[in-house]
């Protein structure tokens, strides 16, 4: 394996739509999702070690999930730990995981990764982020992966690129999520693609692209140049990185530079954000109900997705288009078409029922 290869697992989010099973002490990438066997970050971590050697694979999350990020990636150091004393988007643990990589080998080139997407064909996966690794080993270049649409969805972010007889083609504009009729917009003029959140570059041209857009984070973080990779990196992170500006990657950096180029890719991608994402990745019945976890006969009962403790047996009656997912002592019972509103919902239990439930 190429040891200038590295891996940053993003994988401090709460994922509050998957409430009641994603909570702030048990978030969703710590939960097998879709009854694999296998956590969505060991899912992750496991889909990079095919490429990429386990100890340059880094895990960026909050510093409460580090008991959890140690027991379910045994083979994870403590070096190999990124802990955010305070969440600041993306920008900031980008930045800190560069230096860090570059601490130890300026020549390393370096993938950012959400840990809880799902991605059906990982040996495609693989060979795209081969051939960025390879462009952005020749090039100078910041590079995202960006998937070929398949609906006007209005829950992503929109990539418009370049027409070129090239794989890799340069980005023109970064969309945020747009309407419904801006996105079946985007679908007829054929160039823009979803923003999956996934990034490659050399960790020379992104410290370089810090520097010129986002000066004072980079002054910032430069400042613990001695201390990363040693004992004293903890400490100076706990001093400096609640100090840090607030911002994406996206807003911060990928918006402003001109050498961004996005790979157009197709590997079964779903970024599992909502019960609903969810239910579309699972095997259903003949009536289109989904499960998980439990053993549940449906009556007269269609389009749902049930998600229970193990070995929970389950009636559901006249029920259609629903959600209905039990974790230990919380029950939600909540229509698919209405799911926007668990957010909500979650602050209405944490007002009733107090902050353990959420």
């Amino acid at each position: 394996m190429n040891k200038n290869y590295y891996a940053v697992i993003m994988a401090g989010g709460v994922g509050s739509r998957f409430w009641p099973l994603s909570t702030q002490e048990l978030p969703k990438q710590f939960h097998d999702m879709l009854g694999t066997g296998s956590t969505l970050i060991q899912k992750t971590f496991n889909r990079f070690e095919n490429l990429i050697p386990s100890e340059n694979i880094l895990i960026a999350t909050n510093k409460k999930y580090e008991a959890l990020v140690q027991k379910q990636l045994p083979k994870v150091t403590s070096k190999q730990l990124l802990l955010e004393p305070a969440m600041r988007n993306t920008a900031p643990c980008i930045l800190y995981s560069a230096f860090k990589i570059y601490n130890e080998n300026p020549d390393g080139i370096m993938i950012i990764a959400p840990s809880d997407h799902w991605i059906d064909n990982e040996q495609e996966f693989l060979n795209n982020i081969q051939s960025s690794f390879d462009f952005c080993a020749e090039n100078e270049a910041l590079m995202t992966l960006g998937i070929k649409p398949t609906s006007p969805n209005t829950g992503y972010g929109y990539i418009q690129h370049e027409d070129s007889e090239n794989d890799i083609t340069k980005v023109l504009n970064f969309t945020e999520k747009p309407n419904l009729e801006t996105a079946i917009q985007f679908i007829k003029e054929g160039n823009y693609l979803w923003n999956a959140g996934i990034f490659i570059w050399s960790v020379k041209s992104i410290l370089k692209a810090f520097e010129t857009h986002l000066p004072t984070m980079y002054t910032l973080f430069s400042k613990g140049k001695k201390s990363y990779n040693t004992v004293a990196e903890n400490t100076f992170i706990e001093e400096n990185y609640a100090c840090s500006e607030n911002i994406s990657i996206d807003f911060g950096i990928l918006e402003k530079a001109s050498d961004v180029f996005v790979l157009p890719v197709e590997f079964g991608w779903n970024d599992l954000g909502t019960w609903g994402s969810l239910y579309n990745k699972l095997d259903k019945d003949n009536n289109q109900n989904a499960t998980v976890g439990g053993h549940v006969i449906y009556r007269d009962a269609e389009n749902n997705i049930v998600r229970t403790q193990a070995g929970k047996r389950v009636v559901i009656q006249g029920l259609k288009d629903y959600i209905v997912v039990e974790k230990d002592d919380v029950l939600l019972i909540c229509p698919k078409s209405e799911e926007q509103e668990i957010k909500q919902i979650t602050s209405d239990v944490k007002t009733k029922f107090g902050d353990k439930f959420v």
